[in-house]
């Protein structure tokens, strides 16, 4: 059974396994499934969701980032020896045998969407100069949402990073995701971003899109985590703080 155990430097704090279906939640907070008693963590900093065969790391807007192996991520595929960075924890991701080599897919799936890691370190350096406590960033002013990328979780692999206004999805050659479906349409929906946020929209044929099981007739505006459908293809839809 895939495991993941939670370090202080080079001491074992404890070990958490990972049942098939399940989700663990990471952060400062007693609710969640991994408690890291740390300044430097958010209330509900990461999760990590058994997906078919794989497993996968999704960010949850923490002030201060989720790293695997050294690296910010929004969302990546969990593979053997991986190690994650919260605040100043680390987890380690062990699931060895014949098991560890399945992933939902191969390819691209190992990707994941990398943010400026030296700009992050500045920015932990300036607070601390400040007198923030260790490890805390400062809060982002406004509300600028940032990019937003969707996670193949079902018929493709990778991501897809949404840095045009309008992404086409549908089982024609021209879209920016191509589907499969015999009833999906031409162009079956699109994801465009407004100044309120990412909208999902229905445009045709006779399989219409799903937002979390279900249908969108029209548009609907997308949240953070959405489970967005179309055809044979199932998205994670999450926004990136800028």
């Amino acid at each position: 059974m895939p495991t993941i155990t939670l370090k202080f430097k080079e001491n074992t704090i404890a070990e958490y396994p990972i049942n098939k279906g399940g989700t663990l939640s990471v952060g400062r907070l007693n609710d969640n499934q991994i408690v890291v008693e740390n300044l430097a963590v958010s209330g509900h900093h990461c999760k990590i969701d058994s997906v078919g065969e794989g497993y996968l790391l999704t960010d949850l807007q923490s002030k201060n980032g989720t790293f695997v192996n050294q690296q910010r991520i929004a969302s990546h595929w969990l593979k053997n020896g991986d190690v994650v960075t919260v605040g100043k924890h680390t987890l380690m991701f062990t699931h060895e045998g014949a098991a560890a080599a399945a992933k939902p897919s191969m390819g691209d799936m190992e990707k994941t969407m990398v943010m400026d890691t030296a700009m992050h370190r500045e920015m932990l350096a300036k607070s601390a100069k400040a007198g923030a406590p260790a490890g805390a960033a400062p809060s982002a002013e406004g509300g600028d949402e940032g990019a937003a990328v969707l996670t193949y979780l079902a018929g493709g692999d990778g991501e897809v990073v949404l840095t045009r206004k309008l992404i086409k999805i549908g089982k024609a050659e021209n879209n920016d995701i191509v589907v499969k479906g015999f009833l999906v349409g031409g162009t079956a929906a699109t994801i465009a971003k407004r100044p309120a946020g990412y909208y999902l929209s229905y445009v045709g044929g006779m399989s219409k899109p799903k937002v979390n099981g279900q249908p969108v007739k029209e548009s609907q505006q997308l949240k953070d985590y959405d489970k967005i459908e179309v055809g044979s293809v199932t998205l994670q839809f999450n926004l990136t703080k800028p």
